[in-house]
């Protein structure tokens, strides 16, 4: 006897909902499973660290720690975006990296010029030099990661 086959899968991550939305299963495996998880890692340690820091310390450098908030903010934006795919999905996280982008860069340069103005270092400061630079390079793995999406979706 033939098992019938069960219903179609759906959900944010792939199967033929996603896929007639106009998305595909793209961080459910591989380099975009990878890219989510770095996104939501990176939520998760900026926003721990941002929460303890305006909770304890506040006064001591308020713009650097709401910037960490502001960062962790984005990162969660991004890991959400990029998880549920789709055309929505991807313009979000097309925004959320641009929005990264800029602020790595720019708050990465202040800090640089003016680093009386940040007394304590942000997610961004020096670059993400205090992460390792992957604030600076997140953002443009994500566009890249993007572009692939949509490159992949226009051969289809």
């Amino acid at each position: 006897m033939a098992e019938r086959p069960g219903p179609e899968p759906t959900g944010a991550l792939g199967g033929p909902a996603a896929e007639r939305a106009g998305g595909t299963a793209d961080t459910s495996r591989g380099p975009g499973r990878v890219l989510v998880a770095v996104y939501a890692v990176f939520a998760l340690a900026a926003g721990a660290r941002a929460a303890v820091q305006l909770a304890t310390r506040f006064g001591e450098a308020p713009l650097a720690y709401l910037l960490s908030a502001f960062a962790a903010a984005v990162y969660l934006v991004a890991a959400v975006a990029l998880s549920r795919g789709g055309r929505g999905g991807r313009r979000t996280a097309l925004v959320a990296c641009m929005v990264e982008l800029v602020g790595v860069l720019v708050v990465g340069t202040l800090s640089l010029l003016d680093p009386a103005a940040f007394p304590d270092e942000t997610v961004w400061s020096n670059y993400g030099q205090g992460y390792l630079f992957i604030p600076l390079g997140l953002p443009v793995l994500g566009l890249l990661w993007l572009r692939h999406q949509a490159e992949a979706d226009r051969a289809r």
